[in-house]
């Protein structure tokens, strides 16, 4: 139950889902297919306590409710097709809420790119400028920062957004940090508020399986968190998730397509935290060793 309410917690961070139902137009009683699929849809969002704002009939041959809603343009002899008098599916999207920036969160920093100055002869300040996304929180000079995964500490000496300008650098933007003296940073590293938070190489996560081969407890894929790419180990598959109902059922891999919870072990630890708390921190992916495919989409809990 405490599994379930963590996945249920995840998705209710999407502020709303928007079901798209397709080829409609190729059944006899399109109308009836729509209402039919509908309520089986607010029955599995009810259940799962996912909020739904629209579920949107489209046929993608003919265009219907795609761009332009039934009785506009080129639709307009489908005009209230399936019974439905709503927005198209893109007038939706366009109006649905974006995501807001983790502005209030502590602040966090996966270095992207590294940018020398080695003809520079000012030794009051580290020489390289350290390019990323801000991923959490707010950097600004002054600030005392933590180096995950050396351990380092240093203070941030000047802070430059995307044009080079100096200035206080929110969540969500790009930004050129520059410490007070010479630290050893690579791309894939982190720069983190201090205190750190927590770093760890055990992880309990809920995974959405993508890759042909299944996933099975002792096999050993790439993690990728932020820029940082780490070995993780499968150490167990705890339960396997029943799309149709939300249960929990026991299982011993991830077939493709599969969700299910997993526990990771880590051969170097990583600053994430639960997917609940932060997108940007609480999200992985697997990739195959051998292969380079993206094998799966990690969500920490």
């Amino acid at each position: 139950q405490t599994r379930r309410h963590t996945l249920l917690a995840n998705l209710l961070r999407v502020p709303s889902i928007v079901f798209a139902v397709n080829k409609l137009d190729a059944v006899a009683d399109s109308a009836l297919a729509y209402l039919s699929i509908s309520a089986a849809l607010n029955r599995f969002a009810e259940a799962g306590q996912i909020p739904v704002k629209a579920i949107v009939p489209v046929s993608a041959l003919k265009g219907w409710n795609v761009v332009d809603r039934c009785g506009e343009g080129l639709a307009a002899q489908a005009e209230g097709w399936c019974g439905y008098k709503g927005p198209s599916l893109l007038q939706i999207l366009e109006h649905l809420p974006t995501t807001q920036a983790e502005t209030a969160m502590a602040f966090s920093f996966p270095v992207q790119w590294v940018e020398k100055f080695s003809s520079s002869s000012d030794t009051s300040q580290g020489r390289r400028v350290f390019w990323g996304r801000v991923a959490t929180g707010k950097v600004q000079a002054g600030q005392q920062i933590s180096i995950l995964p050396s351990g380092q500490t240093a203070t941030v000496a000047q802070v430059l957004n995307h044009v080079r300008v100096p200035g206080d650098v929110l969540a969500g933007h790009s930004a050129g940090i520059v410490l007070d003296r010479e630290v050893d940073v690579s791309r894939g590293d982190w720069l983190l508020s201090v205190p750190a938070p927590v770093a760890s190489r055990d992880l309990k996560t809920t995974i959405a399986w993508m890759d042909d081969e299944p996933l099975v407890a002792g096999r050993v894929y790439w993690a990728l968190h932020g820029h940082r790419w780490v070995k993780a180990k499968v150490k167990r598959i705890v339960h396997k998730l029943n799309i149709n109902t939300l249960a929990e059922e026991d299982a011993t891999q991830l077939e493709p397509n599969a969700i299910g919870h997993v526990e990771l072990s880590l051969q170097e630890a990583v600053a994430a935290l639960p997917y609940s708390q932060s997108r940007v921190l609480g999200a992985m992916v697997l990739v195959d060793t051998a292969t380079h495919k993206t094998a799966g989409a990690v969500l920490v809990n």
